[in-house]
């Protein structure tokens, strides 16, 4: 179900970005996706019924063009520091990326658009469908991808996601949508050849490889994008985040998408799909 009112979208020219307001997922809180169960949450999670909540239809038309600084990506051509850790937590595939080590060089970051400080990057997570006609959480222009990856960031001032989820300019979540081809991507393929491994609710592995950042957004226009303040996607739903939301397509086969559905929920043996609010 999207938030529906639509909020004030501000769409970069140099760049397109749209001020409005957006989602990432937090604690391991067991939660479920159909509408009955996302009825259920603001009963736990207040913030679930707030009135800047991600994600949101983004449509071109509506969104206000702002002339802008590009968003900048520090460190995304470095190679990530291992080990990384993949989760399967019954509602998403997750990786956390641990920190860079301060003699190797700084933690990869972010900074420009609309922000006023530098996020350092979390990690990432990703929200697909049954089908290809769905999955992503954003609809951009009344079309819903069937793949949206989140890459999660910090505001350096705040010390934990946890801190940094108590305030309006806490995160600032990246938002890539995927289409479906013919092709293997050998960018995501790395990713979902281990997913065989977390099949299982609450499984964890570590990668015995590793990757840029970079890699995974090749050919993505950083200059457009939308732009807009909202929440977390997922309980506790706080409204801490910045999203920035690009409109350039990323690509992944038929194979790698259905390697994603193969996830379990954990809750009687569901198949983790449809996994967006």
């Amino acid at each position: 179900s999207l938030n529906g009112a639509m909020r004030r979208v501000a769409v970069s020219l140099l760049l397109f970005a749209l001020l409005i307001t957006g989602p990432t997922t937090a604690s391991g809180h067991r939660f479920g996706y159909s509408k009955p169960d996302q009825r259920r949450w603001s009963k736990a999670h207040q913030s679930c019924a707030g009135k800047h909540q991600s994600p949101i239809a983004i449509s071109s038309s509506r969104a206000v063009p702002l002339y802008m600084p590009a968003i900048e990506l520090v460190g995304y051509n470095n190679l990530l520091p291992g080990p990384i850790t993949l989760h399967n937590n019954g509602h998403s595939v997750s990786l956390a990326i641990p920190k860079t080590d301060p003699a190797k060089g700084k933690h990869p970051y972010i900074f420009g658009g609309k922000l006023q400080n530098e996020y350092e990057l979390e990690g990432l997570h990703f929200h697909w469908g049954d089908k290809n006609n769905r999955g992503s959480e954003h609809v951009l222009n009344d079309v819903r991808y069937p793949l949206e990856m989140h890459i999660i960031h910090r505001n350096r001032k705040y010390k934990s996601v946890a801190e940094a989820l108590g305030y309006s300019d806490g995160l600032t979540v990246l938002g890539f949508f995927y289409q479906v081809t013919e092709q293997d991507s050998p960018e995501i393929g790395g990713l979902v050849r281990t997913f065989a491994q977390i099949t299982d609710y609450d499984k964890t592995i570590h990668l015995n490889h590793t990757f840029t950042l970079q890699s995974l957004i090749d050919g993505i226009d950083l200059n457009r994008f939308y732009t807009y303040k909202g929440s977390l996607t997922t309980p506790p739903c706080s409204e801490a985040v910045t999203w920035v939301v690009f409109p350039d397509l990323l690509e992944l086969s038929v194979h790698q998408m259905k390697r994603f559905r193969t996830l379990d929920t954990g809750i009687h043996g569901s198949p983790m799909v449809d996994n967006y609010r």
